[in-house]
């Protein structure tokens, strides 16, 4: 279904409205000048600084040495921690959440007390967001080096176990000594909360696998003070090593399983579905995930996992319940937004090469932007593309670019296809439109597109002339697609619930036109891509019916799952079915009049890889030189060729799918001759570029 627009409110008073990710936030109502930290100091001056405590408080008082000062600073600052303050910021109002002032103020890290950040403030909008709306579980954020998302995630612990009674905090991270070092960071950044934020600890304070807020032993309260149970929270914070059942049966208030695009030994989507019900009371959701990761190569268990988590955590992809399939919202911001160095003394980042120095947060001066910075870098490894697809993935600039895929083993032109890449994923959404095919009326008449943001393909181009669309015609008493000379398909379909490895597998489809002479910009390429699961084989075998009406196109599916060519049979499409192109056909197994293509045989196999590869080296890439680009718009179809292993084809739907299109476009079309006209039977060719144009 489409997104149901919504605001998430963070406060309670209504304010404005921010966009933060693919989410919109309503922050609080700005109070009055006079309420508003920094409010008295002139723009220039106007920075982060923490809060001072009254002259005479000591840090480690007990309850009984507070003083009424002390005591109204600690009511003051509660409230402060819960609802978020405004501060002035460089002549900017600006407001931050509780947890967001909590981390700040409070939560020391490797290198002191955190600076205030920009980019920290809308992750924290965010966070909140996560937290506030019923239907989310929390959120997964892809990240890049250095972001300092394993000292968030602990304040996100600390602030929330810390207050809660009879609650639970869960961490895990890559593997189990990474999740004990995560949990030693949180203990140390609890040890230097202020004693007013401590709750009274069971146990040692420098603790190994939990740290304990209930009453203590009788061995440490001999010289301490003693409590009653109800004084006590009775919640906790442990680690679990990395392993799919973790936190099993548990009731969780929070969980940060840290690094989950890393867990190449256990798979982290599994783990999440172990995870989610212990977030929740019936059905209402009781706690919040926190997922941050930078990721693996898409080669190892781990990037591919987590890549379809972050798939399934699309705001704008909700079921009926208003929720993303995996529960949770997806978050990052691009590598060149807060990267180290290139922050300015307010916090703000500088992104682009400002026109004169800025002084940075170091109190250094900053002459170049983030992005000319990590650009060069990038262009410093150009004639290295692993070096690069690696760099990239560390400092994304989006989420393509985090879950870039490993080059090493890749059956095609790399350098043709990245290049292509990155210019698809700055411009591809200008030419691409998302929708559906539906009928007009009644099964098996005519098909319309309708644009929607879920919709199940992904078109460049259509018929632009209606009288194209749904285009039929007559041949031999049968009903064939009337541009079948000209616009060709090819489907890797489904048949089964799973595949051979147990893993559920995609149909996918793609419409190609073939090479038209006269329109080099809008032919010899996918012009629509079909990657999707429907709940059941049948609706995918009428998508691919509608696909093809509406195209006029006929189709070359794999043959060896049979299900989509026997349902066009029985449906009264066998018309819409190519045979078997003579490409593929080889002497000891031609089958030239039965429909589709196996791709076991050896043969076919090579056939395939071949004209892939040959339209990946001629139709592909970023062209400089002549201020070109390439024919293959479609990202989801590049990230497949790269992975694309030759030995091993199962899971690589999409590959297959272009290339039995492009397979169905080297059929023979035999086309009438005119006898009166006609003055020779040997045709002329003239050469163009990679292509041969008949002479007329």
């Amino acid at each position: 279904m489409d997104n149901k627009v919504h605001c998430v409110k963070l406060s309670d008073t209504a304010g404005s409205i921010h966009r933060v990710g693919d989410l919109d936030v309503i922050i609080p109502k700005k109070p009055a000048a006079r309420s508003i930290i920094n409010h008295y100091k002139v723009p220039r001056k106007q920075k982060w600084e923490r809060i001072p405590l009254p002259d005479d408080f000591d840090w480690n008082a007990s309850e009984e040495e507070y003083t009424e000062e002390h005591i109204k600073f600690i009511e003051e600052d509660f409230k402060r921690r819960l609802n978020g303050v405004w501060l002035m910021i460089n002549g900017k109002p600006t407001w931050i959440t509780g947890t967001h002032y909590y981390y700040l103020q409070w939560c020391a890290i490797d290198i002191g007390y955190p600076d205030y950040r920009d980019r920290d403030r809308r992750f924290f909008y965010f966070w909140e967001a996560c937290v506030k709306d019923p239907y989310s579980f929390g959120m997964l954020m892809v990240k890049h080096r250095r972001e300092g998302a394993t000292f968030k995630g602990a304040a996100l612990i600390l602030e929330v176990i810390t207050r809660s009674f009879r609650a639970t905090g869960g961490i895990m991270s890559k593997t189990g000594a990474d999740a004990k070092e995560f949990f030693h960071k949180l203990v140390k950044m609890f040890r230097s909360l202020p004693k007013f934020y401590q709750p009274i600890i069971a146990g040692t304070d420098n603790p190994k696998t939990m740290l304990e807020f209930d009453k203590p032993g009788e061995r440490i309260t001999k010289k301490s003070k003693k409590v009653k149970r109800s004084e006590a929270l009775e919640s906790k914070v442990e680690w679990k090593n990395t392993a799919e059942n973790s936190f099993d049966s548990y009731k969780l208030k929070i969980v940060v399983p840290d690094e989950g695009g890393k867990w190449d030994e256990v798979d982290v989507r599994q783990n999440w579905r172990v995870m989610r019900p212990t977030l929740t009371q019936g059905r209402k959701i009781t706690g919040k995930a926190f997922y941050p990761s930078t990721v693996n190569e898409m080669s190892r268990r781990g990037g591919s996992n987590f890549k379809e988590m972050w798939d399934d955590s699309d705001v704008n992809d909700r079921n009926l319940n208003n929720q993303t399939r995996s529960g949770l919202y997806r978050y990052m911001t691009p590598a060149y937004d807060g990267l180290e160095g290139f922050i300015d003394e307010y916090g703000m980042s500088v992104i682009e090469t400002p026109k004169k120095p800025v002084k940075g947060m170091d109190g250094e001066m900053i002459t170049i932007g983030a992005k000319e910075y990590l650009d060069n870098e990038r262009a410093s490894l150009k004639d290295n593309p692993e070096a690069l697809a690696e760099f990239k993935r560390q400092f994304p600039y989006n989420a393509e670019e985090a879950f870039m895929v490993e080059t090493k083993h890749c059956a095609f032109n790399v350098e043709f296809l990245y290049s292509q890449y990155d210019w698809n994923t700055e411009h591809a959404d200008k030419i691409i439109t998302q929708g559906d095919f539906v009928w007009k009326e009644e099964f098996g008449g005519d098909v319309e597109f309708i644009p929607t943001r879920s919709g199940r393909w992904r078109v460049v181009w259509i018929p632009e002339e209606t009288s194209e669309h749904n285009k039929r015609v007559y041949r031999a008493g049968m009903t064939y697609p009337g541009n079948m000379d000209t616009i060709v398909s090819g489907v890797d379909p489904y048949d089964h619930d799973t595949t051979v490895d147990g893993v559920k597998s995609n149909a996918a489809s793609y419409v190609f036109r073939l090479a038209n002479p006269a329109l080099p910009e809008e032919s010899n390429m996918f012009v629509s891509e079909y990657i999707a699961r429907p709940p059941t084989s049948y609706i995918m075998y009428e998508d691919m019916l509608k696909q093809s009406i509406f195209y006029g196109c006929q189709i070359l599916p794999e043959d060896n799952k049979p299900g989509l060519i026997n349902w066009f049979i029985e449906k009264g499409f066998r018309s819409y079915l190519m045979n078997r192109p003579e490409i593929t056909q080889t002497k000891n197994n031609r089958r030239p009049g039965s429909p589709g293509v196996p791709t076991t045989g050896e043969g076919v196999r090579d056939s395939l890889v071949g004209v892939l590869e040959m339209y990946v080296y001629h139709n592909v890439g970023w062209f400089a030189e002549k201020n070109e680009v390439g024919l293959l718009y479609f990202n989801r179809l590049i990230e497949d060729l790269l992975r694309f292993e030759v030995d091993k084809w199962t899971k690589y739907d999409a590959t297959v799918a272009a290339g039995l299109a492009l397979l169905a476009s080297k059929k023979h079309i035999r086309k009438p001759i005119n006898q009166d006209n006609a003055t020779s039977l040997v045709r002329s060719y003239k050469i163009h570029g990679n292509k041969s144009v008949l002479i007329r």
